[in-house]
């Protein structure tokens, strides 16, 4: 089968099943595992260049609407009748079925199933290693400095954290994502702050640091950077991310004393 994957979370979903010979192209944004920067690039997420696609005579494209505006990428396959399977995740459990969807569509259900418990296993284990709190801590996950854009109620952070016996920070708002005003991240009281921005090479917690806002992260200096790789890209690496948000919190010990209430 030749497949083509349009975001890096589908291309990694399809190394984890074993089937990374079958790709033929990648959009331009996918880095690993590193082999597939050698394969033919389609562009990136939002400008997928169809025609290229079409010259690569796939038998199966993956798309995604994780990215907002990828609808008319999905729209473009349609018209040109290219075949695609849609991946749209909100969930932790929605990423759980998109890889058994894909491995079923690739004919290796049996290697999606232990991939999905593969990943459920690493993320028991990070949250065995954790110290009992008194209260979850709050975290926020920063995907963008200026406006700050955090993880909303529904995004799969949101059980990333819940795996951990943390919290988002963010979870009582009704989005994905949000811009926020400073007056909303002081509401929210985050305990620990990822600087998780997407697209970004180097990342600067520092920037964060610098923000004039009374909440217990800044206070305690608890701003760490952690790469959008292992938090914004719905596929088996998510597993990792929660291990190293576990890092993270461990670092914490006020919450072993009670914190904030």
């Amino acid at each position: 089968m030749r497949l083509v994957s349009l975001t890096c979370s589908n291309t990694e979903i399809v190394w984890a099943l074993g089937c990374l010979d079958s790709l033929v192209g990648v959009d331009s944004h996918s880095d690993f595992p590193p082999q597939v920067t050698q394969l033919p690039r389609v562009g990136p997420d939002l400008q997928i260049d169809l025609d290229r696609v079409q010259a690569l005579k796939p038998d199966l494209v993956l798309a995604s609407l994780s990215v907002p505006g990828m609808e008319r990428v999905v729209e473009g396959l349609a018209k040109r009748q290219i075949p695609h399977l849609v991946l749209d995740p909100q969930t932790l459990q929605d990423v759980y079925a998109d890889i058994q969807q894909v491995a079923w569509a690739l004919g290796v259900e049996q290697r999606g199933q232990q991939v999905v418990w593969a990943m459920q296993q690493m993320m028991a284990q990070a949250k065995g290693s954790l110290p009992h709190w008194v209260r979850p801590p709050r975290v926020m996950v920063e995907w963008w400095p200026k406006p700050m854009i955090a993880a909303g109620k529904h995004s799969w952070v949101t059980q990333m954290l819940e795996a951990l016996g943390a919290q988002n920070a963010f979870a009582h708002l009704e989005v994905r994502s949000k811009p926020l005003t400073p007056a909303e991240v002081e509401e929210a009281q985050p305990d620990l702050i990822t600087v998780s921005w997407c697209g970004v090479r180097k990342l600067r917690p520092e920037v964060v640091l610098r923000r004039k806002l009374d909440i217990p992260a800044l206070k305690h200096k608890q701003v760490f950077a952690l790469e959008e790789a292992y938090l914004g890209r719905p596929g088996p690496r998510l597993a990792e991310g929660v291990k190293k948000l576990a890092d993270l919190l461990r670092q914490v010990p006020v919450w072993q004393h009670g914190g904030r209430p």
